[in-house]
């Protein structure tokens, strides 16, 4: 294989920045922006363990589209029998519409505070669909093209959030300690429960399957495995970059929350923001005890503490970053449906579809919940993304590790032994999420209605686990391995 070029890594760049928008969407900033205000620096050690997790997965997921040509779906439908495969993609249209939702929304609040709320949550929120016309106006001028948009918002995102670091000026010895050094002293619920909803947030399910289908856009010879291996080499590098760029942009977040907001009580924020004279006062609670904040407060409260730019600076990145996501949400629910259901619909009524099932349900929530009380909205759908990470992380290990599929690039024992490891700790995250909430709620009926969800949960996972074991020949049997990989038919 030949050294490495410069060049040719600029060929292979583009997917891994579209695919690092999900670690950058408006709940991921939203849960750096409250794990800051809750915890400090104390958890960055979190976010960038999760960053490397996300690494080590998306590194599976480009694999499998370099090597095999399809993507996470398509295997899936090749490999998985109907009814199984059926229920593995409702999962996964449910969590790209629980991440869309969150999305629509940010971009919503972002236009609500850049326009003084003037134009209401509900008015955002139909401006949105805009995105569908732009998704697919620039998508008709190349692919390269979209993926340079897409770096341009990153350098808004970079650049806006950046501002807010060097106005805040967070001790960098408490930043550097947080990252390298994990402790939690005096944590609590809270606090644990936002170092959860931070791996939640970071590593989604919907994006393992979208990177998967973003490498096939680069020509490689899967006849020649030192072309195979090459294209794996720098699309490995160039995701590096790309997440490297998704870290520093959240910590700017994290770290701009824990140094100002950090111990202090919603009437504290009252107070001073009160003192400014801010417009937004009424929308801001007065309990002593505690500090509520989500993107449209923590906006305020940045306006309040450092003047009226910080504000409009801050709605500027998180229009970015909801733009961004939304897009990069439209090219999840593409793939992941055509895939999964081989449909043959035009791309416009793919989109059109895929927009829609997120649209429609995000206005009916924005028409009647105010702009200021959304954080429980957020925390939910965070962790609806967690609980369903498990279908695609399962996905992903079981074919990466599948010899007649990846051939001499399948996962070996290192890697399955990570992949284990990796789906040990999510299944064990997810446990805590499921019951903290379930220990909430307060009412039989809805004790009853999560007891029977978790069995049907429980039961379809350790059929996943069941298949992946096959695959990893644990058992004698075998997953389907009758069809052996054959290009051709694959590609045609």
């Amino acid at each position: 294989m030949p050294g490495f070029s410069f060049r040719k890594l600029w060929m292979f760049t583009g997917p891994g920045f579209l695919m690092s928008i999900a670690f950058l969407d408006p709940g991921n900033i939203e849960s750096d922006l409250q794990s800051g205000a809750v915890a400090g620096y104390k958890l960055l050690w979190v976010l960038l363990g999760s960053t490397i997790l996300g690494l080590l997965l998306q590194r599976l997921a480009a694999r499998l589209g370099v090597v095999t040509g399809l993507h996470l779906a398509e295997v899936c439908r090749i490999y998985y029998p109907k009814y199984p495969r059926i229920i593995l993609w409702l999962m996964i249209e449910i969590a790209i519409i629980g991440s869309d939702m969150q999305e629509v929304i940010g971009t919503a609040i972002a236009i609500n505070l850049l326009t003084d709320q003037w134009i209401p949550l509900w008015g955002g929120v139909i401006i949105t669909i805009v995105d569908t016309i732009t998704f697919l106006l620039l998508d008709r001028y190349g692919l390269r093209k979209l993926e340079a948009f897409f770096c341009l918002l990153i350098a808004i995102m970079a650049v806006t959030f950046g501002y807010e670091y060097v106005v805040v000026k967070p001790s960098q010895r408490d930043v550097v300690k947080g990252l390298f050094y994990p402790y939690c002293s005096g944590c609590g619920r809270n606090e644990l429960l936002q170092a959860v909803g931070i791996i939640g947030a970071i590593i989604m399910p919907h994006n393992i399957y979208l990177h998967s289908a973003l490498v096939k856009s680069r020509q490689v010879d899967r006849s020649k495995p030192s072309e195979v291996k090459e294209a794996n080499m720098y699309y490995l590098i160039e995701c590096s970059i790309a997440l490297f760029i998704s870290l520093l942009i959240n910590i700017f977040v994290i770290a701009v929350f824990g140094s100002a907001f950090y111990q202090k009580t919603n009437l504290d924020v009252y107070n001073i923001c009160a003192e400014s004279g801010s417009p937004y006062i009424d929308k801001l609670p007065i309990d002593n005890n505690t500090l509520e904040v989500d993107i449209f407060k923590g906006g305020v409260v940045l306006g309040c503490y450092f003047g009226t730019p910080a504000l409009y600076i801050w709605a500027l990145g998180i229009l970015a970053a909801g733009q961004s996501s939304t897009m990069t949400g439209t090219y999840s629910g593409q793939f992941v449906m055509e895939g999964f259901l081989n449909l043959t619909w035009s791309r416009f009524a793919r989109v059109s579809v895929t927009r829609s099932l997120a649209i429609i349900p995000t206005v009916i929530v924005a028409a009647y919940q105010d702009v200021s009380n959304l954080s429980n909205m957020n925390d939910i759908l965070n962790v609806l993304q967690s609980i369903l990470l498990p279908f695609a992380l399962i996905p992903i290990l079981t074919f990466t590790s599948l010899r007649t599929l990846m051939h001499q690039f399948a996962n070996g024992m290192v890697g399955k032994i990570v992949g284990v490891l990796i789906t040990l700790l999510v299944l064990a995250i997810n446990a805590y999420f499921v019951a903290d909430y379930v220990d909430h709620l307060g009412s039989i009926y809805l004790y009853v209605l999560a007891g029977v969800l978790l069995f049907l949960y429980v039961v379809f996972l350790f059929y996943l686990l069941w298949l992946s074991c096959v695959t990893a020949g644990i058992t004698c049997l075998s997953i389907r391995e009758e069809r052996p990989f054959n290009h051709e038919i694959l590609h045609n």
